[in-house]
């Protein structure tokens, strides 16, 4: 297939549909636009057209339009044909677009579209099949993108070629670059027991690491002399090998080639499996292609105390009585390695340019499950295959549990933990379904690991001691906020989706879904009475909670939609949603 194949106008149109149909709930659910009810339908109405569709609203103000429903219409109500440029060009001022985000915002909606046809064209297995698919091939098969963010699939700076050869629903075998960096020119930071001989053993497949040895004598070196460097083969030919040029030439960075084992590239798109080793660490790399409101590189100094963040974390969860007995693993960043660019390394605290050459190693769940047990990514929850069967109806019915059964067992595993870090030590995760490895057995969640902790992961609460090492996971935060972690980050951001599409498909009533929901709170909060304190500080079945918007975000600033330094005062609010829990208050 060539990297264009799929740019057909059936396919273009029905990707076109798919991703209006998420613009109009996603934006309606911020507030953004308001449809008005006409009949048996909602209408949008802009200056010179109008957008007529059906959809359904779920509590959270949840909208679920059905893209086959959507008429456009012009001047003198001439049918036009759906467009998706056209669609916020026409509503671009509701949508706050200024003349410096339109554009770029633009060509992430159409590279996003692209995604769509992509893999509508493919051959994609049926939700059914994918039940009994390993852990990679569900990786790849995902076609949603993260549920809230319209234009989920900018990568921009990608080739057509690049596209099929690097983007996780390619499924391509990947094979990494590495680069030796003199040691006084970079960081290596590592879990305590753990070392650059460790890591030389254990994560370089052994032909390759006596190629790269002997590439190092003729230079005059040892692998006493250097760390190396794994880097996306994309970020090697377009920024390193040009960019760092003169760091090649003086001898402080020496290419070595490619490795041997064969990499998959995750959802999060940096991100590697390794394919021919699935016991070994993933490999996170530097990337600097514009994503979802970042440019995805690394930095060396923000990840030198990644290992340290990490094994903090996971000490506490595994730890801790109440998070073992529901089976919650972490996945540590256990050690990670970057370049200081004599110059780069002068310009300002979070620019690109000082997140070009850096790297980590996170641990993989493979060598973590039990006999009987798989391993697949919580998006997959999400996961609406073309005929629209969802995956997680699948998942219920190979279970053969009630659905709302299984559905408490997944809570249990899932949404108990979260609740218990917050109450117990005020340590928040990032927890959406990328960063969530649920553990299946006969299609049942049976637990889940936690993973990308270094980064998005904070302690809100004073009295958790937290080393002074890792201090900047510390954050301040008033205590209505606090709550949000689960009510926005859980509630909102995942399981509204889930309540929605197990609905839809006649599984389980969402009034059922949000009972389940609070039954598991309620049952976790009288087994916990010692910490009835912070159920009152930190409220999660108030009437109402803050309606905090994603999409707002990147239509703001697709650049950098947050300050990583202070993630909460960058985030942007509309008023207030209903809770689906204040039922059970």
């Amino acid at each position: 297939m060539s990297a264009i194949d799929h740019l057909t106008p059936e396919l273009w149109r029905a990707a076109t549909r798919n991703l209006l149909a998420k613009a109009i709930g996603e934006f309606a659910h911020e507030r953004l636009l308001v449809p008005v009810k006409d009949g048996d339908a909602y209408v949008l109405g802009a200056e010179r057209e109008r957008y007529r569709f059906r959809a359904r609203r779920f509590k959270l103000d949840h909208w679920v339009v059905d893209p086959a429903s959507i008429e456009r219409t012009g001047a003198g109500g001439a049918a036009l044909e759906a467009d998706a440029a056209a669609f916020f060009l026409a509503f671009r001022g509701e949508l706050g677009l200024s003349d410096t985000v339109l554009p770029v915002y633009l060509e992430e909606v159409a590279a996003t579209v692209n995604r769509g046809a992509f893999q509508l064209s493919e051959d994609q297995p049926s939700a059914a099949a994918l039940v009994g698919s390993g852990f990679q091939a569900i990786e790849a098969a995902m076609t949603g993108g993260h549920p809230c963010f319209v234009a989920g699939s900018g990568r921009l700076g990608f080739t057509s070629e690049d596209y099929q050869a690097y983007a996780p629903e390619a499924g391509a075998g990947v094979r990494l670059m590495w680069l030796a960096a003199l040691r006084e020119h970079a960081m290596f930071a590592a879990s305590p027991e753990l070392d650059f001989t460790w890591l030389l053993d254990t994560q370089v497949d052994a032909d390759s690491r006596e190629y790269f040895a002997s590439m190092l004598t003729d230079r005059g070196l040892t692998y006493d002399d250097v760390y190396l460097i794994p880097v996306h083969p994309w970020q090697w030919r377009n920024k390193i090998s040009v960019t760092f040029a003169p760091e090649i030439a003086a001898g402080r960075l020496v290419p070595l080639g490619e490795g041997h084992d064969e990499f998959q590239a995750q959802q999060s798109i940096r991100t590697f499996f390794n394919r021919t080793d699935p016991g070994r660490d993933y490999v996170k790399t530097a990337l600097s292609v514009l994503n979802m409101g970042f440019m995805r590189g690394l930095s060396t100094e923000y990840m030198e105390v990644t290992p340290a963040i990490c094994d903090w974390v996971a000490d506490l969860v595994h730890g801790d009585a109440t998070l073992k007995r529901h089976g919650v693993t972490v996945l540590r960043e256990r050690a990670a390695v970057g370049y200081r660019h004599p110059a780069y390394s002068q310009a300002p605290k979070g620019s690109p340019y000082r997140k070009m050459l850096a790297a980590l190693w996170r641990e993989s769940p493979v060598p973590k499950l039990a006999k009987g047990e798989r391993a697949a990514t919580m998006a997959s929850l999400l996961h609406v295959d073309r005929d629209g069967k969802p995956f997680a109806s699948a998942l219920i019915r190979r279970s053969g549990l009630r659905p709302a059964d299984w559905l408490r067992g997944y809570l249990d595993a899932y949404l108990v933990p979260l609740v218990h870090c917050l109450y117990k030590y005020g340590l928040v995760f990032m927890p959406h379904g990328e960063n969530i490895i649920l553990v299946l057995k006969d299609g049942a969640v049976e637990r889940v690991f936690l993973k990308d902790i270094g980064e998005e992961c904070a302690v809100l609460e004073p009295s958790t001691e937290v080393p002074e090492a890792i201090a900047r996971i510390r954050a301040e935060v008033p205590d209505d906020v606090r709550a949000l972690s689960i009510l926005t980050d859980v509630a909102d951001c995942f399981l509204r989706f889930l309540a929605g599409i197990l609905h839809i498909d006649g599984v389980l009533s969402e009034d059922e879904f949000w009972r389940v929901a609070a039954e598991a709170l309620k049952d976790y909060q009288a087994a916990h009475p010692e910490l009835a304190d912070a159920f009152e500080r930190y409220p999660l079945f108030e009437e109402s909670f803050t309606l905090s918007c994603l999409n707002r975000l990147q239509l703001k600033n697709n650049q950098q939609m947050v300050n990583l330094e202070n993630q909460e005062e960058s985030l942007i609010y509309a008023g207030r949603l209903d809770n689906p829990l204040s039922a059970w208050r």
